[in-house]
C-alpha cells in the first residue's frame, strides 16, 4: 500500500468541512433520499439537498465522480418527467425504477464517497472521540474507512494487469476474465483487512489508555452553512409530523 491510501493530501480536498458535518450530510441524504421520508414540504426542497455532493466534488478534484453524476442526474430526470409518460407497460416499469435510483440513491452514494475521499483515519476519530462514540463502532469504521480506497486500488492495478495479458471483456480470453479478476481480489481484500486491521490497533485503537490525537477539527463558516441547508428537510420533517402524523411522513 502506498502512502497516499493512508493519508489523504489536503490540497486535494477542496472546501475543507468537518467530519461531523459531512457526516451528517451523509445522513441526510441517505433519511431523505433514499428513506424518503417527509411530505410535500420535504420533496419541494429536496432536489436542492440531492444536489450538494456535485459542486462539492467538483471542488475536491474529483472531477468524473462529479461530471458523471451532474449528468446521470439531470437525464434521469429529464428522462422521467418527458420521455417516461410516453411508455407503458414493463418498459415504463423499468423506466421509472432505473430514474427513481438513479434521482434517489445516486446522491447519497456519492456523498458516502467524497466523505470517504476526503476525511482521513486521524480526523474521522478524532470527530468520534468528539461525539463520545464507542470505539467498538469507532474501530471497524476506521478500518472501513481506508479499506474501500484501497481495494478499489488494487482493483485497478489487477485490471491493468490482465489487460496487458489480453485477459478482458470482449478480448480472446473473455471466459477467464471474471475469474481470474475476482480469485486475486479477494485474495487481495482479506490481506487488506488484516493489514488495516493491525495498522488500526498499532495506532493505539482499542486500548484501556484514552488515545491522543494531533489532527485539529472544528467547526467553520462553510459548515454552518452546510449545516444549515441539511437542517431545512429535518425542520420541516418535524412539522409534517406533528401535522399529519408518522404514518403520513414515511409513506
Amino acid at each position: 500500500m502506498t502512502s497516499s491510501l493512508l493519508q489523504i493530501e489536503k490540497y486535494k480536498r477542496g472546501l475543507m468541512f468537518d467530519p461531523r458535518t459531512k457526516l451528517f450530510m451523509v445522513l441526510t441524504l441517505a433519511v431523505f433520499g433514499i428513506g424518503g421520508a417527509g411530505g410535500e414540504s420535504v420533496n419541494k426542497v429536496l432536489p436542492f439537498v440531492l444536489l450538494l455532493p456535485y459542486p462539492l466534488l467538483f471542488l475536491s478534484g474529483k472531477w468524473q465522480w462529479g461530471l458523471f453524476g451532474v449528468v446521470a442526474y439531470a437525464g434521469s430526470d429529464q428522462f422521467m418527467h418527458y420521455v417516461s409518460p410516453l411508455l407503458s407497460g414493463v418498459p415504463a416499469f423499468v423506466a421509472l425504477g432505473s430514474c427513481a435510483i438513479l434521482n434517489r440513491f445516486l446522491p447519497s452514494i456519492l456523498m458516502a464517497a467524497y466523505l470517504m475521499a476526503t476525511t482521513t483515519v486521524s480526523e474521522f476519530t478524532a470527530a468520534m472521540q468528539r461525539m463520545h462514540v464507542s470505539e467498538k463502532i469507532t474501530i471497524p469504521l476506521s478500518v472501513m474507512f481506508r479499506f474501500f480506497p484501497t481495494v478499489v486500488d488494487e482493483a485497478a492495478s489487477i485490471g491493468s494487469a490482465m489487460r496487458m495479458r489480453d485477459i478482458r471483456l470482449g478480448g480472446t480470453n473473455m471466459a477467464h476474465a471474471l475469474e481470474y479478476r475476482m480469485v486475486p481480489l479477494m485474495t487481495c481484500c482479506v490481506k487488506i483487512g488484516e493489514e488495516l486491521s493491525a495498522a488500526a490497533l498499532t495506532r493505539g485503537l482499542g486500548g484501556e489508555v484514552k488515545r491522543t490525537n494531533i489532527c485539529k477539527i472544528g467547526f467553520k463558516v462553510q459548515d454552518y452553512i452546510a449545516l444549515a441547508v441539511c437542517a431545512i428537510p429535518w425542520v420541516l420533517l418535524v412539522v409534517d409530523l406533528f401535522q399529519g402524523g408518522i404514518g403520513g411522513v414515511f409513506l
